[in-house]
């Protein structure tokens, strides 16, 4: 047999055991994407027959004020709660990489807020978050911090910086562990090298630890920019998208549109526009990444 052939039959056998992997990939994965972007150029709601309405529902929301406002929120929190979960998870890992007592059972117990379900997340923050009853107002109230009980879940001034507070309890734990996972790879001789030549901790933290952290935290952010653009379950069991609209981020604009107003090619619009929107975003940031790789 000729080893063309060979390569061809190799390649056929290839394709076959990629086959099974595929097709679910397909079915459950790009065709509902190919959908969404289908019936973001309709006027299709709930119970109508689909219409293709070519670029009306992206030429009504740029005079959308909810919308420009949703995405506005939406931005806030994720630069917020993406921030505050890498630098702080980093600031676990870091612990958690040193010989301390108990670390393997504070290990485990990190990743409880990450192992919730969103949904069961809110639930719990918002018995803490509880006028009368909740947890903060009774610790603030008994160390003189507040005067009187405040309504964190519906106040404009307290709202946005109690969702962001969630948001990062429960994220932060996945960061410290693809953090910690890479502390793991740092040999150790480099940071006692460092030692003898003088380096205090923070010189050693600045050019040993980061420069070896930097594409996993790059890869980190990427992967929390999106998961928190597309937050849902704990901002819906909150605040469901209030007061007034304040905490309602595009994905909860989306579920709305589509679920409480009926229209659904809008939502679909809506989920197209953030997926540009993260894609943008994801560009421009993974390449100034690259490119300070390439100098350095």
């Amino acid at each position: 047999m000729s080893e063309k052939k060979k390569n061809i039959f190799e390649h056929n056998g290839q394709l076959k055991l990629l086959l099974p992997v595929l097709i679910p990939v397909i079915i459950l994965s790009i065709l509902p994407i190919l959908r969404g972007i289908y019936l973001g150029f309709t006027d299709y709601r709930l119970g109508s027959e689909i219409k293709f309405n070519f670029f009306d529902n992206y030429l009504y929301m740029l005079n959308d004020r909810y919308f420009w406002k949703s995405f506005r929120i939406g931005f806030i929190w994720t630069f917020a709660v993406t921030s505050g979960q890498i630098v702080l998870g980093l600031g676990l890992a870091l612990l958690l990489n040193e010989k301390l007592k108990l670390n393997s059972i504070t290990r485990v117990l990190i990743l409880v807020p990450w192992a919730m379900p969103p949904v069961i997340r809110g639930i719990l923050w918002r018995l803490m978050y509880e006028i009368d009853t909740g947890v903060f107002n009774n610790l603030f109230l008994s160390w003189g911090i507040i005067g009187q009980p405040v309504n964190w879940l519906n106040s404009f001034d307290y709202t946005v910086p109690s969702i962001i507070i969630t948001g990062i309890w429960g994220e932060m734990p996945k960061a410290a562990v693809f953090l910690l996972a890479g502390l793991k790879t740092i040999p150790k001789d480099l940071y006692e090298s460092a030692h003898l030549d003088g380096a205090n901790a923070w010189q050693s933290f600045r050019n040993i630890t980061l420069p070896v952290l930097k594409p996993i935290i790059a890869a980190t952010v990427s992967l929390a920019f999106m998961w928190n653009f597309n937050a849902f379950g704990s901002i819906w069991v909150l605040t469901q998208g209030g007061p007034g609209g304040l905490t309602r981020l595009p994905m909860l604009a989306a579920y709305e549109e589509a679920f409480r107003y009926g229209n659904v090619g809008y939502a679909a619009a809506i989920g197209n526009i953030m997926v540009i929107a993260i894609a943008v975003v994801l560009y421009f940031y993974l390449r100034k990444q690259f490119k300070e790789r390439i100098s350095s």
